[in-house]
């Protein structure tokens, strides 16, 4: 088992360094959603009237409500930044290196998820520290609660990217597939809007965000900062995570999957 613990903790480290490094992508994961809370939720705030909402059960901020899928915009983009950054260390040769050690494929694979979650967790829990100062100020015990409601929606967001770099050829070709991804996956959610909105204005709007692995996780996510469980949305966000990591293993197995066509 040591073996093991030392292949983990060096993704881990690996992922951290080049996080640390790369001071842009720590500015950019953090802009992003800090945008979103200080400039446009004041629009939002005034064309939605949002009133009644659980988990709060009580007239809310906007601010307040947009906050979990902000979180999940977070982890959301940092797990498709994750994936590209596969793709570019398997163009360069050095994803190969780490595939053909002894340890298992999905082992490998499921390392690089963990080191790609444990990053994104540090930049959620410097947006919630942002956001405290700007009165979005969940319970003490929430900034708790949510720590393992955000390794999960970690790593499904992240598998999700994980299976999008297995079957992509180019890095090239990553940018795009990760905008056709990301803005259907936010804008079709309830991280901006609950999804009784939705059902007023579209039927098919209402069950595409329904059915929206992002949706689940962002109502997993509001649910915990705030100290309940959502167990419906937690069982569909472990499901998706294991959907979508099964499809991602196989692509990165050369004798079955899209890494056997491009070697052809």
């Amino acid at each position: 088992m040591t073996h093991y613990w030392f292949a983990l903790w060096g993704i881990v480290f690996r992922e951290l360094f080049r996080f640390v490094k790369q001071k842009e992508r720590f500015l950019s994961a953090l802009v992003r959603p800090l945008v979103w809370l200080f400039v446009f939720a004041a629009g939002f705030r005034a064309a939605l009237g949002i009133a009644i909402i659980p988990p709060y059960d009580t007239y809310i901020l906007y601010e307040v409500y947009i906050t979990p899928g902000l979180i999940g915009m977070i982890q959301l983009f940092n797990g498709m930044q994750s994936s590209l950054s596969m793709v570019y260390d398997r163009e360069m040769g050095s994803m190969r290196i780490l595939l053909v050690s002894p340890l298992p494929r999905w082992f490998l694979l499921t390392s690089k998820l963990l080191a790609g979650v444990f990053v994104s967790i540090l930049q959620v829990y410097v947006f919630l520290m942002i956001a405290w100062f700007y009165d979005i100020q969940p319970p003490i015990e929430g900034y708790l609660w949510v720590l393992p409601v955000l390794i999960l929606t970690g790593l499904m967001l992240g598998a999700l990217g994980l299976l999008l770099s297995a079957f992509i050829k180019q890095l090239e070709n990553f940018a795009g597939v990760m905008n056709f991804v990301i803005f259907p996956m936010f804008f079709m959610s309830s991280a901006l809007y609950p999804l009784w909105k939705l059902q007023e204005s579209s039927q098919v709007l209402h069950l595409i965000a329904k059915y929206n692995p992002f949706t689940q996780a962002v109502e997993f996510i509001r649910f915990a900062l705030y100290g309940q469980l959502n167990q419906e949305a937690g069982l569909a966000t472990l499901l998706a995570f294991v959907v979508f990591l099964m499809i991602a293993i196989i692509g990165y197995n050369p004798s079955k999957g899209m890494m056997k066509r491009k070697g052809r």
